[in-house]
């Protein structure tokens, strides 16, 4: 028979211990920082993409997984700043969806495993030694971007085949810029195309790059891929649509908007597969021995009520291609 003085004395026992199992039922649970560029609510199918690719490894945000996400909420020089606080908290894996985080990122941290997002070569971008083999504490998923430039010029071109004047929106901030320059010109001058190119790098600085378009009196417009320009998108529509220029973009993100069409990589498919290399981490492989994974799903999307609106009109054969049809 236990007395009352004993009694409460395992209450005490006991009680003293629940904190204890709480804290470290709680650190059982990994934490993942998620860095990326532009606006929390901008691409909110980029981070479901990546929750699935989690899921698809057994984990699931609230359950097993907690993750901190952190978006530099357009203003670049944060980015550094941002990594650091997540090295400091000792996450377990840090995500980096774009090129700008996982150039930081790398830069931040050489023991914490990295998966990255980028769009296009990682070994040019100085993230890994080799593809097959990364080497280090960074692995991660390469999508196509200069690759396609050429192409959506093409396409601009049978959509607007009147337009002699084509120009060319880019992010000065983006390391791929020079280079998606570069093919774009080589392109244009193939199809008999003067290309003007305009950098922004803010959201004043898109106002002041489509009013520099028009002075140069361009019929179409090219928008390179860039983060900026998927959380400005609706600025960016509102502009073509106010010029009455017609417009392709890399991702459906902009069509969906109100952009006439896109043509480029699924960054969603290169999210999924981002998230599947986290989990791949957490359970216990090392980014050193993960090749980096291409994404080669590409999409193109139309937009038929923009088409109406400029009075252009898709080809056939472009009808025919397409992944969705805006109507």
């Amino acid at each position: 028979m236990i007395r009352r003085r004993e009694f409460i004395s395992l209450l005490g026992s006991a009680a003293a211990t629940w904190p204890v199992a709480a804290r470290a039922q709680q650190a059982a649970v990994p934490l993942v920082g998620a860095l990326r560029s532009g606006t929390r609510g901008g691409a909110p199918q980029f981070e479901a993409a990546f929750r699935q690719g989690l899921a698809s490894t057994g984990f699931e945000e609230g359950r097993n997984i907690a993750i901190d996400y952190r978006y530099d909420e357009g203003a670049p020089d944060r980015l550094s700043a941002l990594a650091a606080d997540l090295v400091r908290q000792q996450v377990a894996v840090i995500y980096a969806a774009d090129n700008a985080a996982a150039i930081v990122v790398k830069a931040a941290t050489a023991t914490i495993p990295i998966v990255f997002r980028v769009g296009g070569d990682p070994v040019e971008l100085g993230l890994v030694a080799g593809l097959s083999r990364p080497g280090g504490n960074l692995t991660g998923v390469s999508f196509l971007i200069t690759a396609t430039v050429a192409i959506r010029l093409q396409m601009l071109h049978e959509v607007v085949p009147r337009a002699a004047d084509v120009g060319l929106l880019v992010n000065p901030l983006n390391p791929y810029t020079e280079a998606n320059a570069r093919e774009a010109l080589g392109a244009a001058s193939g199809l008999g195309l003067k290309l003007h190119v305009v950098r922004a790098s803010s959201n004043s600085e898109i106002d002041a790059a489509f009013a520099a378009l028009v002075q140069q009196r361009v019929q179409a417009l090219a928008i390179d891929g860039d983060p900026l320009f998927t959380a400005r998108r609706q600025q960016i529509a509102a502009l073509t649509g106010h010029y009455a220029i017609p417009a392709i973009y890399t991702t459906r993100e902009l069509p969906n908007v109100g952009l006439l069409m896109s043509y480029g990589a699924s960054p969603s498919d290169a999210e999924r597969l981002g998230g599947i290399y986290v989990g791949r981490i957490l359970k216990g492989e090392r980014p050193a021995d993960l090749p980096v994974q291409q994404s080669v799903k590409i999409e193109l999307v139309l937009n038929m009520i923009a088409a109406k609106v400029l009075g252009v009109s898709f080809p056939l054969t472009l009808l025919g291609r397409a992944d969705e049809v805006i109507e």
